[in-house]
């Protein structure tokens, strides 16, 4: 064997969602804040994602989390979460994974009941309570960066679809909610191939018609994904994420249900400190809540709270032989998805 680059990853899950964590902290990728090292590698170089991300080392179902030493002086450590699209700010379910890595393998240092690790995101700070027993993170609490409604009850046109009503929020990452009611489709496994369909067509709409930009973070325009919102007939929440190029997020999504809390919160109808359920497709589940409202850049909006469970399940290596024809990868939409146009060039 004659690799030429060797990367280590522990690979976890967060109530379904894989997230790979490399072990070895990443050194050369210029910026200095994680927003700046995230644009890096989204508009400079981003071979390090192809290389990760894509088949033959990589799959369509799972991310894969680079980690970094902390940038703000208050973080304990730095990391950016790897997509088939590209970099992106921030993670629910790849914070629990991390966290729990970083706990279970000894990469920092585990207190039980409870280990408190900070982490630092393009996005802002994220606090992560880690519950901790008998030397298992049994569950990981974040308390989510500031989120907000944008744009409520937009119109647009799609393609195929015609008039399609959207909301727009930011929880951490831009997301477009769409009630699937509007295609009279429920969240469930078997209707997968469907959603993903429309939540591809309504996110070129959406970021080709509207405006969508943070107040305050420059760089963070546009939605990186459209989240469909519904209810268990047991009134319990569930959403469907769909990543680009095409697949839907296993677990209940961290991000977009901070983004769904601001918009119904919004609306009035959660109100702070109410605890709240949100399953998946697959029904897993996190807890959710809004911790207190928050004004960002003149917006209102709110700090949420995601908690949710992680297990480690396996450990590998992946590298490249200096006669590999595929260095940086490749996808077939089979697997991947056809939306290869929403990808970064």
């Amino acid at each position: 064997m004659r690799w030429k680059k060797t990367l280590t990853m522990v690979e976890a899950h967060a109530e379904g969602e894989v997230g790979r964590i490399v072990t070895s902290v990443v050194n050369d990728i210029p910026g200095e804040t994680m927003l700046e090292k995230m644009n890096y590698i989204n508009q400079v170089d981003d071979s390090l994602r192809r290389f990760l991300v894509f088949e033959p080392r990589g799959y369509a179902q799972m991310s894969t989390n680079l980690i970094f030493e902390p940038i703000h002086k208050k973080a304990d450590i730095g990391f950016l979460i790897l997509q088939g699209d590209k970099a992106h700010a921030m993670s629910g379910s790849n914070s629990i994974c991390l966290v729990t890595v970083l706990l279970e393998t000894g990469r920092i240092e585990m207190s039980e009941p409870e280990t408190i690790v900070t982490l630092d995101t393009p996005a802002g700070l994220v606090r992560a309570v880690a519950s901790c027993k008998n030397g298992k993170c049994e569950r990981v609490t974040l308390d989510m960066t500031p989120s907000y409604a944008d744009q409520l009850d937009r119109i647009i046109e799609v393609e195929g679809l015609g008039e399609v009503k959207v909301d727009i929020a930011f929880g951490g990452i831009f997301y477009a909610l769409i009630d699937p009611a509007q295609f009279d489709l429920k969240i469930l496994p078997e209707n997968a191939r469907q959603l993903v369909s429309i939540g591809t067509r309504i996110h070129r709409a959406v970021n080709s018609q509207l405006d969508i930009r943070h107040p305050k973070l420059e760089d963070l325009k546009g939605i990186s994904y459209t989240m469909f919102v519904g209810h268990d007939p047991d009134g319990v929440m569930k959403g469907a994420t769909i990543l680009p190029p095409g697949r839907i997020d296993r677990s209940p999504c961290g991000t977009g249900n901070s983004a769904r809390l601001a918009v119904m919160e919004a609306r009035g109808q959660v109100e702070v400190g109410q605890s709240l359920k949100a399953r998946s497709i697959i029904d897993s589940e996190f807890q959710v809540e809004i911790v207190a409202k928050k004004t960002i850049a003149g917006k209102s909006g709110i700090l949420p709270r995601v908690s949710g469970r992680g297990w480690i399940h396996g450990i590998h290596q992946v590298g490249i032989d200096p006669s590999d024809p595929y260095p940086l990868g490749y996808k077939v939409s089979d697997c991947w998805g056809d939306a290869f146009d929403l990808l970064s060039k």
